[in-house]
């Protein structure tokens, strides 16, 4: 059984807030990504599991919105914490790699790194389901720290076959197959509007994102900028751009090789 807690943490990054699961086999229970260290968030995530037996609690990934209550709710629980390594706020008991499973009952989920949003992200599976933590959201694109890794995972996670995609932020998706190509196809294309705005005369990432993000929000404007530097990074080591690795200001300076 699979049951999320939604974190009271919305915002225009995490939408209506961040999904905390809980899968149950039996009467062990699995906690996934237990969000921020919110009071009320915690409480409600113990109340969820109830006279069940915690068993471990698994994150994703190590950004403010996913991990950080993970070792104090352990310690709550009397449990040990999976994931791919420490980071900010964050420290696993045991480190999980790709192929690495975590056992609750007779169930168990299979660990799938998926760099690209973060190097050290990993989705899970669990038999025709996979929990995509920030990899893939419902009704959003998300932002990414390496354009290659992350157009690869994609590949990754279409080729596994899952028919359901349960997020880090928003509802679940039935269709899995169709919004993984969705966000391919989104992937590509963005690269290709890229190549054309500074074929066009776009000579500065702040320039490529008046012409790419048209009416993006002022509040969004940064992690426009942002990702336009990550997919500027990718073109450049494919041949296809050039401009100084690692500069993602509104100023830097873009031309064609």
């Amino acid at each position: 059984m699979i049951e999320r807690v939604l974190a009271p943490n919305p915002s225009l990054y995490t939408g209506p807030g961040t999904n905390s699961y809980l899968l149950s086999s039996g009467t062990d229970v699995l906690i996934l990504d237990p969000g921020p260290v919110i009071e009320t968030h915690a409480a409600a995530i113990v109340q969820a599991v109830g006279d069940r037996r915690p068993v471990g609690i698994v994150v994703t990934h190590t950004h403010p919105d996913h991990a950080p209550l993970a070792n104090p709710l352990a310690l709550t629980l009397d449990v040990p914490v999976f994931g791919f390594g420490p980071g900010p706020d964050f420290l696993p008991d045991v480190s999980l790699v790709d192929g690495s499973t975590v056992s609750f009952g007779a169930d168990e989920l299979l660990a799938v790194h998926t760099p690209g949003h973060t190097s050290d992200h990993l989705c899970f599976r669990h038999a025709d389901t996979l929990f995509t933590g920030d990899h893939i959201m419902e009704g959003s694109t998300v932002i990414i720290e390496d354009a290659t890794a992350y157009l690869d995972s994609l590949y990754l996670v279409r080729d596994l076959g899952v028919t359901r995609l349960e997020p880090g932020h928003g509802a679940g998706i039935d269709d899995a197959g169709a919004a993984i190509t969705e966000y391919i196809d989104h992937r590509l294309e963005r690269e290709r509007q890229i190549v054309v705005a500074v074929t066009e005369g776009a000579g500065t990432i702040g320039t490529i994102v008046d012409v790419v993000y048209v009416g993006i929000p002022a509040g969004l404007r940064h992690a426009a900028v942002h990702q336009v530097g990550v997919q500027l990074t990718k073109l450049s080591r494919d041949g296809a751009v050039s401009f100084t690795l690692g500069a993602a200001e509104e100023e830097t300076e873009v031309r064609l090789r």
